[in-house]
């Protein structure tokens, strides 16, 4: 069975570009965002990067940490870091895993356990190595993401993603298509309408089944 939704994420230690890091410890009490590229130097990924930098203080005010994932090297992470800093116009100061081996890859079910690679491969040979993985303050999985090599992944919707997952966590509301922060949530099935008013005071029943109410961020 691969990773799935609400499973402890596999722990590992591993070189990055800033250190070696244990990834439990490196989480601590914040949640954190794994994004995973099948090669440095490559251009989808780069713009990748940059999007993921120029981010930073959004992914600061959600007490969140990021940190990438290459199959490359550390010294290629520290050079290609030039490279996208150059490219975004903001620092990259998030860590790559350094993930020659395969291990962290195939810990996350991002590739066959069989997989084999061999020296010089290319970005097309380790193409699936393309995920987001949003993880809660316990270490579980809450969102995983996976795109193929010709499609840029969209940053702004895995911040709104983190904003869904942070609101509804540990709380009896989900939200509907397209939420942003701010807006109205669902209130869970599991309560009544009676035990919605009692804890959250006005809901708006549209449906028997679909009763939203107010959140702020």
């Amino acid at each position: 069975m691969g990773l799935r939704i609400n499973d402890i994420v596999p722990d590992f230690t591993a070189a990055t570009d800033q250190g070696e890091i244990t990834f439990h410890d490196w989480i601590g009490d914040d949640w954190a965002i794994l994004f995973s590229h099948p090669k440095d130097f490559t251009p989808v990924c780069t713009t990748e990067f940059g999007a993921v930098a120029q981010l930073a203080d959004e992914w600061a005010k959600r007490n969140t940490k990021v940190i990438g994932l290459s199959v490359d090297g550390v010294d290629e992470h520290v050079k290609w870091k030039s490279d996208i800093e150059g490219y975004a116009g903001a620092k990259a100061t998030f860590p790559i895993i350094a993930d020659k081996d395969l291990a962290v890859s195939k810990a996350f079910d991002m590739l066959p356990a069989d997989a084999y690679l061999p020296d010089g491969r290319t970005a097309a040979d380790s193409a699936s190595v393309r995920s987001v993985f949003i993880i809660s303050p316990d270490k579980k999985v809450q969102l995983i993401m996976t795109y193929p090599m010709s499609v840029g992944r969209n940053f702004a919707e895995v911040v709104r993603a983190l904003d869904a997952l942070q609101a509804t966590y540990g709380n009896p509301i989900a939200t509907g298509a397209n939420w942003t922060a701010g807006e109205d949530v669902i209130v869970a099935l599991t309560l009544n309408d009676d035990q919605a008013r009692e804890k959250f005071g006005e809901i708006d029943v549209k449906l028997p089944y679909l009763r939203t109410t107010r959140h702020d961020a």
